[in-house]
């Protein structure tokens, strides 16, 4: 009954990317014309790609963020463009940020101007075409007659939903007893024959989809019946039992999907999001930027460690087991910042500790390397080796903290869902303008809202906020 907007969203985005490589293609040959060969201000074949690689995963990840699920058809509003609008602009920022960051002199700020203003005109332009589309489409498929099998509650709230639809006419309900025939379900909507019947209504009315609303083990030889429908090629839409839909009502953050095990098919019923093109761009991302950084790190890979031997014997890396997605176990890798033996001196600290729940935090802990140790943790720059772990996929760049198999034995049931998302090096918490006064079960609370809400563009605004909580010294 509606177009499917997965579809049309991510169609829309392919042509987003596109366009916007189209318009860095169009400013860069702009540029070679003014400034051909030779000229100080000219360019190289070699120059090209650099920008346009961190082009199109910028322009991808912000356009994916922002540009929400609109109904492209129904109206034609502001707001259409107004998250096209943030998108391009963010994106900007951030290329801006990246050339100089990164030391990119292929694209002087005069070419990226332009190219912002070419971008926008051309992706907005699109917009309006693919309104223009779908809303035509939209008209050929207006005036749909929909078949009801079954007259129940289910069947009721649906056929008085499908009346508020432009262009939705429900032919009637069918149902096994013939008893029932001639039965009202709704104004004007009535039980117009017996399963029986199928046959003769498919073949002497027009039918775009059948919606199959009461358990399929309550209607005899269903297989024959739903094959019937499938021979006219007509839509068939089974609708879920109604535990299962209440239970998707009260935990609206649930997905339903229809998938296999081995070869049989199978209700997936899953809290976390599944969508894998942003799942495995994610898991690039992480390796990508972890990479960088500890190239743009390795100073610091030298010389923390040379402080932390000078202010305390043993080793300057610390290792230590955590868990990871649903409890897997792996070594986490921090500089070290306290003295040797310290796990082993937390149990006699243990009346000094100020977090509730299972967490474990003092204020002035005793066991801090002097002077070496205080300045890592304030600023946070003890987790650094952990992008050793993003590079080996136990951890990503935004996620749940990984906690200690101790902290998670400790767990509530339903904190546990926090260990359903691979642990990352930052998060809500770590962003948290006082995370150190944050109660354990805010802090849970904070990270269920993330896996519920996760996606890409929240990513990359956490590791935004990051910068700042970092150079604030937030941390203890």
């Amino acid at each position: 009954m509606n177009d499917n907007p997965g579809i049309v969203r991510r169609v829309v985005l392919i042509a987003d990317v596109v366009l916007t490589v189209f318009a860095f293609a169009v400013v860069w040959k702009i540029h070679q014309a003014i400034f051909p060969p030779g000229t100080a201000e000219s360019l190289g074949r070699t120059d090209y790609y650099p920008p346009l690689l961190l082009v199109i995963l910028i322009w991808y990840v912000a356009l994916d963020f922002l540009n929400v699920q609109h109904h492209y058809g129904k109206k034609m509003t502001a707001a259409l463009f107004d998250e096209l609008f943030k998108a391009v602009t963010i994106s900007i920022f951030i290329s801006v940020f990246l050339k100089y960051f990164l030391d990119i002199r292929s694209a002087s700020i005069p070419f990226i101007f332009v190219f912002y203003l070419l971008d926008l005109a051309l992706l907005t332009f699109s917009r309006f075409l693919i309104y223009r589309f779908v809303t035509s489409k939209r008209k050929e498929d207006s005036n749909r007659y929909i078949l009801v099998i079954g007259s129940r509650t289910t069947a009721q709230e649906l056929v008085r939903q499908a009346q508020n639809e432009p262009g939705l006419s429900v032919v009637g309900c069918l149902e096994p007893d013939k008893n029932e025939v001639g039965k009202e379900v709704s104004s004007g909507v009535k039980v117009i024959g017996t399963l029986d019947d199928l046959r003769r209504i498919l073949t002497g009315r027009v039918v775009d989809e059948v919606l199959v609303t009461m358990p399929l083990n309550e209607i005899e030889n269903a297989e024959w019946h739903l094959s019937c429908i499938n021979g006219f090629g007509i839509v068939i839409r089974i609708i879920p039992p109604w535990y299962l839909r209440k239970f998707m009502t009260i935990h609206s953050s649930h997905t339903l999907d229809i998938g296999r095990l081995f070869s049989e098919p199978a209700f997936v019923l899953n809290r976390i999001s599944e969508s894998r093109d942003s799942l495995v761009l994610k898991s690039i991302i992480d390796y990508a930027l972890a990479l960088v950084m500890i190239l743009a790190a390795a100073p610091l890979f030298i010389l923390f460690p040379l402080l932390i031997k000078a202010f305390s014997p043993g080793p300057a890396f610390y290792k230590q087991i955590r868990c990871g997605r649903f409890g897997r176990r792996f070594p986490i890798f921090k500089f070290r910042t306290m003295i040797p033996g310290a796990q082993e001196r937390q149990y006699t600290l243990i009346e000094l500790n100020e977090a509730d729940g299972p967490a474990f935090k003092i204020r002035k802990d005793p066991r801090i390397i002097p002077y070496i140790g205080t300045f890592l943790r304030k600023f946070g720059l003890d987790e650094l080796p952990q992008l050793i772990n993003v590079i080996r996929g136990e951890m990503s760049l935004v996620g749940p903290r990984p906690p200690t198999p101790e902290e998670v034995e400790k767990y509530e049931l339903w904190q546990r869902r926090r260990l359903s998302m691979k642990p990352g090096l930052t998060c809500i918490w770590q962003i948290h303008p006082r995370r150190n006064e944050v109660s354990f079960e805010k802090w849970m609370n904070m990270d269920m809202a993330y896996i519920d809400h996760w996606s890409l563009g929240l990513d990359l605004k956490i590791l935004i906020k990051t910068i700042p909580a970092v150079l604030l010294g937030q941390g203890r």
